[in-house]
């Protein structure tokens, strides 16, 4: 396998039945005679009736339902439509009625199945907190710049699940990856239907003029691959191309803190050989892996917290600005400071690294 590249960027448910009304015997009545317990009213003549239709009382309601409200039947109506909606799935899939954008992105797949098996370690296994998700924008193309850490690109995928679930218009994330991303079989497959493309100026680019909510790591291997000796300290941001590219599209770059990801594989060491010899740029030992086999490789339960910034703007500058060095050196710094800033921040007020 070729050597991996470093990132280029250095129910409701249904209604019952309708309710039934009771019927009570009475006597017959002659055309003309007056209702029962019903007075006329004020300029009726006596002998004419008013339209009298009788109501369903209203139903008794369980502690804490709101007054009136017709209560839902129990049963399956909810399952029904799950199952039909699965069934709808499986058809359009089959018959392959479904859309893929020109980088491979299945929003329909993504939604349905790849968020809800990703779902699960979000909410119960690392109980995701999510703070500042208004400082990502309502519409429009922003990038997203986080830190990278945890050996395993899981912070990524947890960050994709956070700007979904969280974000008022359930926004879509899309990551940039290294090019060892697209190299892996049936990883490969997945990450495109993710949503997922190749960490390179062009197609960043490409997604943000239409307006895509983009995700770019600029640590690449150096952060995901530290020492947990390092941990929580920045690596060098490359050469800050991620901001050439927000200047090119005048996008916002929003800054994004994660804490909680660089303890779930605490990488004690590096076996370069063995990392050399199948192509890639570390091979991590750490207390449970490789010793534990399989088992080593289960993340380890930890808390975690993500933190969006207040975003920096990058459309009051020229277009020439996108070939300043220095420019690109100092808002390079600047996201780097504000992520690191909010690093230290949130580990000071984290309680427990599992609690």
């Amino acid at each position: 396998m070729a050597d991996a590249k470093v990132i280029p960027f250095d129910d409701d448910r249904s209604r019952g039945s309708a309710q039934r009304t009771s019927r009570r015997r009475s006597a017959p009545r002659r055309k003309g005679d007056p209702v029962a317990g019903v007075a006329a009213l004020p300029g009726q003549q006596e002998g004419q009736q008013q339209d009298v239709r009788q109501r369903p009382e209203p139903q008794p309601t369980a502690p804490g339902e709101p007054q009136g409200k017709v209560p839902e039947p129990r049963g399956g109506g909810g399952w029904d439509r799950r199952i039909a909606g699965g069934l709808s799935f499986l058809r359009r899939r089959l018959t392959g009625e479904y859309e893929v954008d020109d980088f491979g992105y299945d929003e329909e797949l993504t939604d349905q199945v790849l968020m809800s098996m990703l779902r699960p370690f979000y909410d119960k296994y690392f109980r995701v907190e999510v703070k500042g998700i208004e400082n990502i924008p309502a519409d429009g193309g922003a990038l997203i710049v986080a830190n990278h850490s945890g050996t395993l690109p899981l912070d990524g995928l947890m960050m994709q699940v956070a700007v979904h679930d969280n974000h008022p218009q359930g926004r879509h994330l899309r990551l940039l990856a290294a090019d060892l991303v697209f190299m892996l079989p049936v990883i490969n497959e997945l990450a495109r239907k993710a949503g997922h493309t190749l960490a390179c100026a062009e197609d960043a680019e490409r997604l943000l003029e239409r307006g895509e909510l983009v995700g770019v790591m600029p640590e690449g291997f150096k952060g995901i691959g530290k020492p947990f000796s390092e941990r929580y300290k920045l690596q060098r941001f490359g050469r800050g191309g991620f901001v050439s590219t927000a200047l090119r599209t005048g996008s916002p770059i929003v800054p994004c803190s994660i804490v909680g990801a660089e303890e779930i594989y605490p990488m004690i060491g590096n076996a370069k050989t063995l990392a050399r010899v199948l192509g890639f740029p570390y091979f991590p030992i750490t207390p449970t892996f490789p010793w534990l086999g399989p088992l080593g490789a289960v993340p380890l339960p930890t808390k975690w917290t993500i933190q969006f910034g207040e975003p920096i703007p990058t459309d009051g500058y020229p277009p020439e600005a996108a070939e300043d060095p220095m420019l690109m050196f100092n808002l390079t710094d600047q996201v780097r400071e504000q992520i690191q800033h909010s690093l230290y921040k949130l580990l000071v007020q984290r309680r427990s690294v599992f609690f």
